[in-house]
């Protein structure tokens, strides 16, 4: 599966926004900075873009 390096939320890629690359169930996804809080503290915003999503817990 190829992946873009852009942000799994928002859609700019690195050339507009620093991104950080993260692994999840045996893959890869992308966040900017202004969307990793959205993955620590409101997971369930990301359903539909991050799969089985809705077992994490926010902190």
């Amino acid at each position: 599966m190829e992946h873009k390096k852009e942000c799994l939320v928002c859609k700019k890629t690195l050339e507009e926004i620093p991104v950080t690359k993260f692994y999840y169930q045996d893959s890869y996804f992308y966040l900017c900075p202004q969307h990793i809080p959205v993955l620590i503290h409101s997971p369930q915003e990301l359903v539909g873009l991050l799969p089985d999503v809705d077992k994490i817990r926010g902190v």
